[in-house]
C-alpha cells in the first residue's frame, strides 16, 4: 500500500496530478480541495494517498490533508459510492462542511454534489452520521486526459474536470459559462462552478 508521496509537481490537469518522486512519475487523482492548496510551479509537495486496486486498474488518489483521506475512505464504504463520486464530494465541500451537512441531514445540499442523487444522499446521511462523529472527520475515470498534454483554455479545462467529477457535459458547460470571467485560472473557475452548484 502506498500511504504517502513526496515529490515535485510535473503537471496539474484536474482531477489529475503528475508527481515526480525521485525520477518516477506517479499519476494521482485528487479532489479540488487538494488542488486549491497546491503551490504554484514545480514545488515539492507531500500527499496522503490511497491506492485502489481493481481488476482493470490500480488508481492512486492523493489528498493534501489526512482528514480528506479519512473521509474518502469512509465514503468508499457506503453502498453505491466509488472513487469518482467520493472525489466529487470532496471537490464540492471540505471534510468539515461535509461532516456538518451529514450531521444536519441536509439532503438538499448533498444532492448539489456531482453524481449524488436523493437516494445516495439519504444513504450518506444514514451510513456516515455516526461514523463521522467517531472518526472526527469532517473508480476509474472514463477517457482519461493525458496529464502532460498541452492545456486548453481555463474554461475548457474546468469543463473537462467537472465531467471527470461526474457532471454531464452539457451541465458542466453551463456551470462554467455561469461563472467564467477573463483572467480566471482553471482552479478558480472550478471552485466558483462547484460553489455555485451547491448554493
Amino acid at each position: 500500500m502506498i500511504g504517502r508521496l513526496r515529490g515535485r509537481i510535473l503537471s496539474k490537469q484536474p482531477p489529475f496530478l503528475l508527481l515526480d518522486v525521485n525520477g518516477v512519475g506517479y499519476e494521482v487523482e485528487a479532489p479540488m480541495s487538494t488542488f486549491y492548496v497546491l503551490p504554484q510551479g514545480d514545488a515539492e509537495v507531500t500527499l496522503h494517498t490511497h491506492l485502489a486496486v481493481r481488476e482493470d486498474a490500480h488508481v492512486l488518489y492523493g489528498f493534501a490533508r489526512e482528514a480528506e483521506r479519512r473521509l474518502f475512505r469512509a465514503l468508499l464504504k457506503v453502498s453505491g459510492v466509488g472513487g469518482k463520486m467520493a472525489l466529487g464530494v470532496l471537490s464540492g465541500m471540505t471534510a468539515e462542511e461535509f461532516s456538518k451537512t451529514v450531521q444536519a441531514g441536509d439532503i438538499a445540499a448533498l444532492t448539489g454534489l456531482p453524481g449524488v442523487g436523493k437516494k445516495t444522499a439519504e444513504r450518506l446521511v444514514v451510513e456516515l452520521r455516526d461514523k463521522l462523529e467517531k472518526a472526527g472527520t469532517g473508480c476509474v475515470m472514463p477517457d482519461r486526459p493525458d496529464p502532460v498534454a498541452a492545456p486548453a483554455g481555463p474554461d475548457q479545462d474546468a469543463v473537462s474536470a467537472l465531467i471527470a467529477l461526474g457532471y454531464r457535459p452539457p451541465e458542466a458547460s453551463r456551470m462554467v459559462s455561469r461563472v467564467f470571467a477573463e483572467g480566471m485560472d482553471t482552479e478558480a473557475v472550478i471552485r466558483a462552478a462547484l460553489k455555485d452548484a451547491v448554493n
